[in-house]
């Protein structure tokens, strides 16, 4: 693949993950801002959100846009700023976008099951 297709990829995965996150952003505040104001204690939030799957699946949702949108930045400061090679770019990335999968996955999990 050459690397004006893989450029363009990149920046198409980056925008789409942007609105993608946008929208999550938006709905995620206006939970909180819904929770805080119904008095909601911990607990009865996690009552509310367990073996809910809408709850689950959007915020499996937030966590796939994360794990797009984030890696490519990281890449980018990677080569920009710390002068890393390409592959070193690319590894680091790679390491980040598992973390924010495996992480956020479990708190999805966790909250939800």
């Amino acid at each position: 693949m050459s690397d004006a297709v893989s450029e363009a990829r990149r920046w198409y995965a980056s925008r789409i993950s942007a609105m993608v996150l946008a929208v999550c952003v938006v709905v995620h505040l206006a939970t909180i801002i819904y929770a805080v104001q119904g008095g909601l204690t911990a607990g009865e939030i996690l009552g509310r959100t367990r073996g809910n799957l809408i709850f689950a699946g959007f915020y499996s949702v937030f966590v796939l846009a994360c794990a797009v949108h984030v890696p490519v930045g990281v890449e980018n400061i990677a080569r920009e700023w710390f002068r890393f090679g390409p592959r070193a770019a690319r590894a680091l990335a790679w390491a980040v976008a598992s973390v924010i999968l495996v992480m956020g996955l479990r708190a999805v999990y966790g909250v939800t099951a």
